[in-house]
C-alpha cells in the first residue's frame, strides 16, 4: 500500500478484512504516519517505496494525483500489478505511459473509479436502456485533501468515468465553464459533453458547496432514472402502458420502480475486483486503466473547454 491518508488507509484497513489477500505494508513518505497505520493494522512500514515494491505482488497507489505516475510506473515497471486511485494520472500523457507500461509488462492495471461500484448503480443495471441525456451533480464542501489539482481531475473525474462508461460512444464535442473560488485553480465547473451517437451528458462539480451531493439522472427510450448515489437508494420511473393506451387519470400514467442498494461497500467492491483479476479472473469487474486513460483524456478536454469560456465569463 503506497499512500496511507485518508482514503490510503481505508483501502490498508479493507484489505486487511479480506480473506483472500496478504497485507504486507505500508509505505508514506510521511514515516511517522506509515508507523502509526502499520502498527494499528498490524503490517510493516517500509523505508522506502522501492522496499515495498520489492517484497509484494501487488501495489495499490493512492497518493496525491500529481505523484501518480511516479510511484505506480517503478511498481509496473518491476512487473507488480497496480491499483492506481482516480484519476490514474494528472496528464494524459503520463496516464497513457502507465498503460503502455502494465500492457507490455503483461500486468493488472486498474483504476480506482470506485463510484463504478456504488450498489445502487449496479441494482439499476436491469433498467439501464441506452441513456439519451445524463445529468449529474457532485457538490462537497471545501477540503484542503485533493486541491493538487482542479476540481476536474477532483471530483467530476468520477462522472465523466460513469457517462463513458454508461453511454459506451466516442466524445463528439465538449463545452465546459468553470472558475476558482477558494483556491488558484478551478473550482466549480460545468461540462456538457455531447457523444457520437447523440446522447448528452451535463456534468457538474463543485467543491465549494455548503452541502454534499451526488445524484445522477437518466433519461433514455424506455423511461427516466434518478439515482442518490451517496444515499444508495433511486427510482426508475415508465409510462405505464407502452401501447399507447392511457389511464383516465393523468397521475396513473407512469409506473414507479423503487431501486435499493444492497449496502455493500463500494470500496471493498473495487479491491474484490483487483484482487480477482490479479488472480487471473479474466471476468473480474476492474475498472482497465486505459478507461482511466479515457477519463483523464475527457478530463482535459474539458479543462481546455474551460479555458476557451473564460474570457467571456471574465468579459473580455
Amino acid at each position: 500500500m503506497a499512500g496511507v491518508g485518508v482514503l490510503g488507509y481505508h483501502h490498508a484497513r479493507l484489505l486487511c478484512q479480506l480473506p483472500v489477500a496478504q497485507v504486507v505494508g505500508v509505505y508514506d513518505r510521511r514515516a511517522n504516519r506509515a508507523a502509526e497505520v502499520a502498527a494499528e493494522l498490524g503490517v510493516v512500514a517500509f523505508p522506502s517505496l522501492e522496499a515495498l515494491i520489492e517484497a509484494v505482488d501487488a501495489l495499490i497507489v493512492a497518493v496525491p494525483s500529481t505523484a501518480h505516475r511516479a510511484v505506480a510506473e517503478p511498481a509496473l515497471a518491476a512487473g507488480r500489478h497496480v491499483l492506481v486511485e482516480k484519476p490514474l494520472a494528472a496528464h494524459p500523457d503520463d496516464a497513457r505511459a502507465l498503460v503502455d507500461m502494465a500492457r507490455a509488462q503483461g500486468v493488472v492495471l486498474a483504476t480506482g473509479h470506485v463510484e463504478r461500484y456504488n450498489p445502487v448503480l449496479r441494482a439499476c443495471t436491469p433498467w439501464l436502456d441506452r441513456p439519451r441525456f445524463i445529468e449529474s451533480h457532485r457538490l462537497a464542501p471545501f477540503t484542503p485533501r485533493g486541491i493538487d489539482v482542479d476540481v476536474v481531475l477532483d471530483l467530476m473525474i468520477h462522472d465523466i468515468d460513469l457517462v463513458l462508461h454508461l453511454v459506451g460512444s466516442p466524445v463528439a464535442r465538449v463545452d465546459a465553464v468553470g472558475v476558482p473560488v477558494l483556491t488558484s485553480q478551478i473550482d466549480i465547473a460545468n461540462a456538457r459533453v455531447t457523444f457520437a451517437n447523440g446522447a448528452v451528458a451535463n456534468i457538474t462539480a463543485s467543491r465549494v458547496s455548503r452541502e454534499r451531493l451526488r445524484k445522477l439522472r437518466l433519461f433514455q427510450p424506455s423511461g427516466y432514472l434518478s439515482l442518490d448515489l451517496a444515499r444508495g437508494c433511486g427510482e426508475f420511473l415508465r409510462l405505464r402502458d407502452a401501447a399507447g393506451h392511457r389511464p383516465a387519470d393523468p397521475a396513473d400514467w407512469l409506473e414507479r420502480h423503487e431501486i435499493r442498494s444492497d449496502g455493500v461497500e463500494p470500496l471493498r467492491g473495487e479491491l474484490e475486483a483487483f484482487l480477482q483479476a490479479v488472480l487471473g479472473d479474466p471476468s473480474a469487474p476492474v475498472v482497465p486503466g486505459e478507461a482511466g486513460l479515457r477519463a483523464v483524456e475527457v478530463a482535459w478536454e474539458i479543462a481546455s473547454a474551460i479555458d476557451r469560456a473564460r474570457p467571456l465569463l471574465e468579459g473580455r
